[in-house]
């Protein structure tokens, strides 16, 4: 039997995409007041909603992580792609894409404890689908020092790739435990030590 012309254009339950937008909205707003411990509780009533229909627009805590993850790391991938693809100098890129990183967890600190120590430690899959989008980076910077020859040998290229991904990312669980510490003092030394890094490595 044909469906109705309502039933055929009601979302399915649980799953409106505007719903599901507000209350990442919602999520995003309670977490960097309250912090990276803040209770899924604190989000529902953020939200309007009680605890059981937010999980019903995610299938479950690790549906939300996921989601907000997707939300806010990939547009930091697709930023700092962008920058390490400029028609800058080594250099000059190397520090758009340091700052891009350093300066989005500085306006974000909760929200990135939140993501990469909460979601990660408590789910999974969040923690494979971050885990994968940075070793993607490391596969990019891979291939682009081999292209521009800095690096010869693509296995070497994959080590210092790697390697240099892996320090970004230290220096910037640092600069959480070390706020008092300006942007440009953290940006300056680890682009020298990420351009170090890179350029050593020349044939």
């Amino acid at each position: 039997m044909a469906l109705r012309p309502a039933q055929q254009t009601r979302p399915a339950r649980g799953r409106d995409p505007e719903r599901r937008r507000a209350i990442l909205d919602a999520a995003d707003r309670v977490i960097q007041r309250d912090g990276p411990d803040a209770p899924m509780s604190a989000i529902a009533a953020e939200a309007g909603i009680s605890k059981p229909i937010l999980y019903r627009h995610f299938g479950d805590k690790g549906g939300l992580y996921r989601s907000l993850a997707e939300r806010h790391v990939d547009p930091l991938i697709e930023r700092i792609r962008a920058e390490l693809h400029g028609g800058e100098t080594l250099r000059l890129r190397a520090r758009a894409t340091v700052g891009a990183y350093l300066q989005m967890i500085r306006r974000n600190l909760n929200l990135y404890r939140f993501l990469m120590d909460r979601a990660t430690s408590e789910d999974p899959k969040t923690r494979g689908d971050v885990g994968m989008m940075v070793r993607r980076l490391g596969e990019e910077l891979a291939g682009m020092l081999v292209s521009e020859g800095h690096v010869l040998e693509p296995l070497r290229a994959q080590i210092v790739a790697h390697s240099v991904v892996g320090m970004v990312q230290a220096a910037g669980e640092w600069l959480l435990e070390n706020p008092e510490v300006a942007d440009e003092v953290v940006i300056d030394d680890l682009t020298d030590a990420v351009v170090g890094a890179l350029t050593s490595s020349s044939p």
